[in-house]
């Protein structure tokens, strides 16, 4: 049976002539799903974070430039289609500001300490520590369809 998931990739597929692809994955944008998906959709966020040992500690391959995700809300219902366009892996305090502020989500200041907090919880939950220094996985990325 077919989900909704794959009927909206299916058709964004079909609205822009992509042939022989197929999406890497589909998710949420954590704790925040449905306003972090809405920020996608309206073309506010086009960038996203996320901690390097977090691929390592759950055996994942980093995205890659020319992968196409699919980006749910909080039910798991599409919301677009996005394909990346640069991964990066650098310290966190050596993210760019023109950088953080492609996320979509407030300034510089607001970015550093939202994702401080976040990455301090989710390292504590590995019994690991939150270093300024830590290797982030910094991804842009083109929406390519909307729900």
């Amino acid at each position: 049976m077919k989900t909704a998931i794959d009927s909206f990739w299916e058709a964004c597929c079909k609205e822009n002539d992509l042939t022989n692809e197929s999406y890497t994955d589909a998710f949420p944008f954590g704790a925040s799903a449905d306003w972090l998906a809405q920020l996608v959709a309206e073309g506010k966020k086009t960038a996203t974070t996320s901690g390097y040992v977090f691929y390592e500690l759950e055996d994942e391959p980093l995205p890659k430039k020319g992968q196409y995700y699919i980006v749910l809300n909080s039910r798991d219902e599409p919301v677009a289609v996005i394909q990346i366009e640069n991964v990066e892996v650098r310290p966190m305090n050596e993210v760019t500001e023109e950088f953080a502020l492609r996320e979509g989500e407030g300034d510089y200041k607001d970015w550093r300490e939202a994702h401080e907090t976040f990455f301090t919880e989710e390292l504590a939950k590995y019994q690991l520590t939150f270093t300024p220094d830590m290797p982030v996985v910094c991804e842009t990325f083109k929406v390519v369809c909307r729900a």
